[in-house]
This record gives C-alpha cells, structure tokens and sequence, in this order.
C-alpha cells in the first residue's frame, strides 16, 4: 500500500470482554492491518474526520461493521448503536443542528433505507448535512446467498430518496468508492448543508485487496467556500437600507457561530432596523434586544404583521418561505409594496418533487450567497455610507421590558404555565433547548445565544424529536451547557427508543415531556371542521386521546435505561423536578419529566398542540 500520509494504525483499546459489559470493550485484534475493501472504507471515514457513525446493524454493511470495529478499534468514527435506522439518521441530524458538521449514518440494504426515509426528509428540509452509507448486494446475482439476498438487492437503491438528497453514488470498485466517500462528504458540508447517499455493495466490502491503493490528502478535497456576495450586490443592498426609513431585518437560516451571532447585531444597530425571528429556525437574533419588537413564532404574531406592513426595505438573510410571510402579513395577492433584499444559496437545492421550495416571492435584489458571507461586507458598507460606525437611531418603536407572569402553582399547568417554568429555569443557566413542544408560547422565548435553540426538524416529521435530542446533546457533550428537550407526549412516545442510545453512550440530556394526553393538533383541526360543517364540535376529541389506558412515559423511559418522574401535576412540583433533572444531568446521567398539561386551562389557544402530527 502507498500512502501520502502516515501509515494508519490500530487505535490502543482496552482489552477484555466483548459482551454484555456496556461499555463496548475490545479485544485487540493480531491483523488489524489494512487488507479488506471494507477497512479502506473505514479509513476514509476516518480521514474525513466523521467523529460517529449511528447505525442500525445489518448484514448488508457487515463487511464495513468489521472494519469499524476491528480495523479502527471503533474510534473516529465511534459507532452510536440505535434501536431504529429514522433514529439513526435523526441523531446525525441533532448532531449537525449543533455542529454544522457532518455526522456518518449507516443503514441496512434497502429495508434500513425505507425506514430512514422521513428522517433523511427532515434533514433534507433542515438543509443538515450528514453522509449517509447504504448497502445492497451483492451486485454479482451469482454470489447471492438465496432468498435473503435476493429481497435485499434493488438496483438504483437510492432512486427512493433521491428527490431529497444532495447527491448518491454506488461505487464499483475500492478507487471507486474512496472517491465516493470524499464526494459525499465535500457536497453535504458545502452550502446549501444536505444528506448524500452512497451504497456500498456487499461483495465488494468482503473482497480481499489484491493491489496498491492510494489514499487521498482529505486537505486537498476540502469542502467549498461558502458563496460571496458581488461588490456590487453589497452596495446596492446597502444603499437601499441606508435610505430606508423603517427597514426591517427577517433572520432566517444562519450560522451557530458567535461571531457571526454579534455581527448581526451590528449590522441591526447600525442600521436601526428592526428583526424579526422565527421557531422554525435556531436562535439567530436576541430574542429580548431592544430592536427584537416581537415575539419569535412559527406563524407572525400582530406585532410581526404591523412591521411588515410598515416596513419600506425587508432584508431577508435565508428567510424560510419568504412568500408565505408576505402572505400571511399582507394578505394573499396584496401586492408588497416594500423593496426586498433576499440573500440566500438555497436556490441550488430546488428540485421539483418537494414543494420546500415554497411560493415565488417578489424580490427586487436577490444575492446568492450564504447570509453570514454578507453580514460583515454589508456592515462595512452600511457604516461607510452612514459615515458612522455609532449604532444608529431605531427606525421603529423598540421592545420595551415587560416583566412575565409567575406561572400558577397549585393547580394543573397549562402549557403557559410550563413554558413560564421553563423560562425561569433557562435565563439563569446556559442552556441548550433542542426542541419545543408545538404550540409553545412564543412571549416566553429568550434566546440570547446562537446555542439557545436548536430549531425545529425542518420537515415536520412524526417522532423526531428524541433523536434530534440525543444527536443535539451528543455535540454538546462536555461543552458546559445543559441540553433540554421540551417534547410533546406523542412525539417523545412514537421515538423515545432513541434514547436507548443516550443511556448506552452516557450522553447527558434533561427530557420534559408537555403532557396533555390528545393529538391537540389535530383536535383543532377537528374543531375547525366541525365549525365549518356545522357539526357538533364536542366531538372533536373522538379519535384524538391517548388514554383508557393513558400511557405510562416514565416506564417508556425506564425502559430505555433513563431516570425520571411524573406525571408532575403543577408548576410548584415540575420547578422542583427540573432541579432534581438538573442534578442528575449535570451528573451525566438523563433525566425524564413527565408534566401534565391541561389543554382547557389559561394560555391553551388551538394551537396548544404538545404532541402528535406535525402538521
């Protein structure tokens, strides 16, 4: 074998059982030297510098299996066993939420792939990047094991996601697919972030190497530089805010860095302008600053609406579903009478099979280029014009600080009375949440940090939100921030096997599940049609409820190796709860509460959904 690095060696791993102690021991192998299609693989993903790889274990990918484990001493990437392939892909997901790097995910022939399909949509509309390895085979008919095999070999594997992914391959060869994986790894961390897919044959991860190979210098097929804006483009961008009497800021999809975090909020203060954020997206603006006039949410608030329609120049930095923000601030078809900057590289992902493209909005100067690849030339530009660099005078009325109100204590918690808890919990500890509840009361965010929150799976999917957790909490992991997940009980019941994971790789994570026991989404939507249809709306709980039995939460949870209580019945008992969570977490271990949520009471609206469809 030649090489244009260091010889790759063996990882030192403790020696001893390999079965049943929990922690994955290893015994040393005596011919851990590269020699099987499958451990060039596996240095290649070591190159790449794939930290984990979560996976399913299959036999389609047990060629692979054996190299991770025997070849690379299962370290870099360390293997996160799941108990489902959408956890799998869901936890890469969490990961790259947090990082803005890829994580590997392997998954058994077809069958894995058609169970990870909704979780690789998710990351796909999260516009998260992660490498996903497949396997089918073997390709050769006549090396086929009979009946199995044959049910697990499709030709063109990833036609099933290939709709939603950046890009697939199924190499051929051991040249072919180290090519492979460094070309899945250079599209899905270059912007726009994406999934790509490469299916490995089984016959070709068990041949023998039976000639030289050569691996690649990584460093010299590095990811691209992120898209810049023209010189031209940032001045006219500029101008146009310059002139602005009441420009008005939309930060959308934007980087997790604190750099580019504090750049933003000069470029706001420079300008004066007002911004707006969203819950579909992480934290990209403090949700409390002066120049923050509204409440983050999924859909515009009153207050959002008013800045939309005062607005004379909207800068919208990556903005998800720009035209649907017009529409439901100005009404549909209301032309938009304000000049509109849009900067955004998500054009390059637009396919035509998802509709995540959204509505054509109007806009008058559209930059391709990536928003934190703006920010500071726009700054420098803003500031130039201004002839200041003094933080400009608010073009609108600035939030004013309202104190909240205590949550009620002594009676069930509405979901306002949670999240007040949790807001109270949170302002005084950097914490990480992962996820909210749907519904979530948007008076009570306060976002103050790029890590605050982590946004929501981008693809509404069903039950991602416990994988998202453990991938999230993963990254996070010894970073001396708390990660909570704030679930609804239908989410945390359709995925709270992921968590296995986190119990079994000692990932810390608090876990509060709002627990109203109905699919409250849909009870809306039920209500909603009962009204249209002049139909007895007391029957919009039919179908909905999840009791007769109600389902026992922290046993799902105790199941799965974690610590936990409830149900907490009041904001009195669930303040003392997150504190004992607290204490175990910063402990490492994983705590779970249970908090019943009454949707009848103060702050519930018919958006109050805590679990189920996403939809």
């Amino acid at each position: 074998m030649s090489d244009h690095s260091a010889k790759p060696t063996l990882a030192a791993t403790p020696v001893g059982t390999a079965r049943f102690d929990g922690k994955d021991a290893l015994i040393k192998p005596s011919n851990a030297e590269l020699g099987w299609a499958s451990d060039v693989m596996a240095e290649m993903l070591r190159r790449l510098d794939l930290r984990y790889i979560a996976l399913t274990p299959g036999a389609s990918y047990r060629g692979l299996h054996d190299s991770l484990v025997n070849y690379l001493g299962n370290r870099d990437p360390k293997m996160l066993v799941c108990l489902h392939e959408e956890h799998a892909v869901g936890i890469a997901q969490g990961y790259a939420k947090i990082t803005e790097r890829p994580m590997a995910v392997a998954l058994h022939s077809n069958v894995g792939l058609m169970h990870a399909t909704m979780a690789i949509f998710n990351a796909w509309c999260g516009r998260n990047p992660m490498v996903i390895l497949g396997a089918t085979g073997p390709g050769d008919a006549d090396e086929r094991r009979p009946w199995i095999d044959w049910i697990h070999t499709s030709k063109d594997q990833a036609a099933i996601i290939r709709h939603y992914i950046k890009w697939d391959d199924e190499p051929r060869s051991v040249p072919a697919s180290i090519e492979s994986l460094v070309r899945a790894y250079q599209i899905a961390a270059t912007p726009p972030y994406g999934p790509t897919y490469v299916c490995l044959d089984t016959g070709l991860q068990e041949n023998r190497l039976d000639r030289e190979i050569h691996l690649p210098d990584v460093s010299r097929f590095a990811p691209g530089v992120a898209p810049s804006p023209s010189a031209e483009a940032v001045e006219d961008a500029a101008r146009l805010l310059v002139d602005a009497k009441k420009p008005l800021i939309l930060m959308g999809r934007v980087s997790r860095k604190a750099d580019d975090w504090q750049a933003r909020i000069d470029l706001a203060e420079a300008l004066g302008a007002a911004v707006v954020t969203d819950l579909k997206t992480a934290s990209a603006f403090p949700t409390l600053h002066p120049l923050h006039p509204s409440n983050p949410s999924i859909r515009p608030t009153a207050d959002t609406v008013k800045l939309m329609r005062e607005a004379d120049v909207i800068l919208s930095l990556d903005w998800i579903d720009l035209k649907g923000q017009f529409t439901l601030s100005l009404g549909k078809d209301v032309p938009v009478a304000a000049k509109v900057i849009h900067c955004t590289v998500d054009d390059y992902l637009h396919n035509g099979w998802s509709m995540d493209h959204f509505g054509l909005a109007p806009v008058d100067l559209k930059i391709l280029s990536t928003p934190d690849q703006i920010v500071r030339p726009l700054l420098a530009a803003v500031r130039r014009l201004r002839g200041s660099d003094q933080k400009a005078a608010p073009k609108f009325p600035v939030r004013e600080a309202k104190p909240l109100p205590a949550p009620r204590l002594d009676v069930v918690m509405s979901l306002k009375d949670l999240a007040l808890c949790v807001r109270e919990f949170c302002d005084t500890r950097d914490t990480t949440i992962t996820g909210y509840a749907l519904g979530w009361p948007a008076d009570t965010v306060n976002h103050k940090h790029p890590l605050d929150f982590a946004g929501m799976d981008g693809g509404g999917g069903i039950g991602s939100g416990p994988s998202n957790a453990v991938g999230a909490a993963l990254a996070l992991k010894g970073s001396g921030r708390l990660p909570l997940a704030i679930l609804g009980d239908g989410d945390f019941a359709m995925g709270c096997n992921a968590f296995w994971t986190a119990a079994h790789m000692e990932i810390p994570l608090l876990v509060v599940i709002a627990n109203n026991l109905v699919y409250n989404n849909d009870v809306a939507h039920q209500e909603r049609m009962a009204v249209v249809r002049n139909r007895p709306v007391e029957n919009k709980f039919v179908g909905q409820e999840m009791v007769n039995p109600p389902i026992d939460l922290i046993g799902l949870a105790r199941a799965q190796g974690l610590d936990g209580e409830g149900p907490v019945m009041n904001a009195t008992d669930f303040r003392a709860a997150l504190l004992r969570g607290e204490a175990v977490v910063r402990g490492g271990g994983i705590y779970v509460i249970d908090a019943r949520v009454d949707v009848g009471a103060p702050g519930e609206g018919d958006r109050g959904h805590t679990g189920g469809r996403k939809d």
